[in-house]
């Protein structure tokens, strides 16, 4: 019989909603269907002011993410009718919510999204709420798709490492027989979405091709490598948090640069982030997914930094790079129905195995 789930994912970069139908019958699990559905402006605009604290931020932080469940129901709806598959057969729903703050020195991670609003919709079982109970036991809650790469995409005898471009960039070394890690190396997309729109109105820099008009300004990389977080040891994690427009200006400390130049300097810090947190693996191939997957100036420069190193995407793996976060976040909803812990603490320095997720039944 199968054995579906659905995944749901809204990342850094704000660019959307994924969703994937996975069945999980076999000892392979199968990618059977998905959908990309753009968030809806107004809502992706709140999400975006509610990244840092304003008025009334507990009200409306509610109702943007009632409007945001609203919008997972449509997209996983959408998802059912273009297979046919019926609600009933769905075990559970694994939605990650939109992060709205990441701070597990605190020890939280708020993540929006009404699961219970969501199951009602949907007449489906949800999980959510994925990384709390990782940073309750001393991790950082992120980030979490390594065990899921380890389970999906790991060799006995290859050592592959997995890169998440998305707002931020996250890495997953899979050694061939050894133990997995995995951290944040830091922005993947948010820095370069952020200039494009402040100077071309673009929400992204498509296939990179701005950044290559342009330019690495060499001291302004080291201006941006000097940032105090890139020379923290791992388990680290991080988000908007950190990387956000305010920190961006202060970098450029009102310089006069081309625009097209700070972009490609932008590219240029995050191949440089994610080969140095990838180097000492000495992989002999670097998988991509994510939006930085399409990239192809931040491939052409991961080249550069990684010369011994082929850089691929996860499709050569068989799983598309536009869906691998949804299609994580569908096996972790399984693990928490099936009671499997699913974080690692060698990536997120939690204190051991844990469940993660709460469930909102049907």
């Amino acid at each position: 019989m199968p054995d579906y789930y659905i995944g749901l994912m809204t990342g850094t970069s704000l660019d959307g909603i994924d969703t994937a139908l996975v069945d999980f019958s076999d000892a392979h699990p199968r990618l059977i269907a998905a959908l990309g559905m753009p968030l809806d402006k107004d809502l992706r605009a709140e999400l975006l002011v509610l990244q840092a604290s304003g008025p009334d931020e507990l009200h409306r932080a509610a109702l943007a993410a009632n409007a945001l469940s609203r919008a997972c129901a449509e997209s996983v709806t959408q998802l059912l009718k273009k297979t046919g598959i019926q609600e009933e057969q769905i075990r559970a729903i694994g939605n990650h919510g939109q992060t709205l703050r990441h701070q597990p020195q605190s020890g939280y991670t708020l993540q929006i999204g009404n699961h219970a609003l969501l199951a009602e919709l949907t007449g489906i079982s949800v999980v959510g709420d994925f990384r709390s109970r990782d940073v309750a036991a001393g991790g950082q809650g992120a980030p979490l798709v390594p065990a899921f790469h380890h389970a999906i995409f790991g060799k006995a005898t290859e050592t592959r490492v997995l890169v998440n471009v998305g707002g931020i960039a996250n890495l997953t070394i899979l050694p061939a027989g050894g133990k997995v890690t995995g951290w944040d190396s830091g922005p993947g997309n948010v820095l370069m979405d952020l200039w494009i729109q402040r100077h071309q109105g673009c929400p992204y820099d498509d296939n990179g091709a701005w950044a290559a008009s342009g330019i690495v300004l060499p001291d302004l990389l080291q201006t941006l490598l000097n940032e105090p977080w890139f020379s923290l040891p791992a388990p680290k994690s991080t988000g908007r948090d950190l990387f956000h427009a305010r920190w961006l200006d202060a970098m450029l400390n009102n310089r006069k640069d081309k625009p097209q130049d700070v972009q490609a300097t932008f590219c240029a810090l995050t191949a440089r982030t994610i080969a140095d947190a990838a180097r000492a693996a000495r992989p002999a191939t670097l998988y991509l997914c994510g939006g930085g997957a399409h990239n192809a100036t931040l491939i052409a420069m991961l080249a550069q930094e990684l010369p011994q190193t082929r850089i691929s995407t996860t499709a050569e793996l068989g799983v598309d790079p536009d869906w691998v976060e949804a299609y994580a976040f569908a096996w972790l909803a399984r693990c928490c129905i099936e009671r499997i812990p699913a974080n690692l603490p060698a990536v997120t320095g939690a204190s051991g195995p844990r469940i993660l997720g709460a469930i909102y039944p049907s």
